[in-house]
């Protein structure tokens, strides 16, 4: 897949989540419903946090969300275990809004650098690869989101 088609295919992704998450109803985003690992919420801002992290190195390298979010919305967190209040819908959508045009930004020579760092999964060598599964993983967590919404609404 080329820049330009990755690129577009982030933009469909992040907007289908935008619209989705702008019409939830803010009662809803810390229920965990039954079989659920985690909350609306904390998929939102996982969302926000693995991009943040697998593109610009956060949160050593990127300052442009909150180093708090680490502790929030980082792989293997959990709301049931958070010690801090976790950031209102409306900030982790502007964080998502003001996040996508970084990730729309990279050129074909970023997308051909290898990674600085490995994952513990998979066969990603650049950054190219990991935009292509951040694109998944983006559309895999809003399946969530949209599943946990049903579930929680029809109580």
């Amino acid at each position: 897949m080329e820049e330009s088609e990755m690129t577009n295919q982030f933009s469909l992704t992040r907007g289908s989540l935008l619209t989705f998450v702008k019409q939830l109803d803010k009662e809803i985003m810390d229920i965990q419903p039954k079989g659920f690992n985690n909350t609306i919420r904390w998929h939102i801002g996982h969302i926000l946090v693995t991009a943040e992290s697998l593109l610009f190195g956060y949160p050593k390298q990127s300052t442009n969300i909150p180093v708090s979010y680490q502790g929030l919305f980082a792989t293997g967190t959990k709301p049931s275990e958070w010690s801090e209040n976790a950031p209102k819908l409306a900030t982790l959508i502007v964080d998502l809004e003001n996040q996508a045009p970084r990730i729309e930004a990279p050129t074909d020579e970023f997308f051909a650098t290898d990674l600085p760092y490995t994952l513990p999964f998979g066969n990603f060598k650049t950054y190219g690869d990991v935009f292509a599964m951040i694109l998944s993983h983006e559309a895999e967590h809003l399946g969530q989101i949209k599943a946990m919404k049903k579930i929680v609404e029809n109580r």
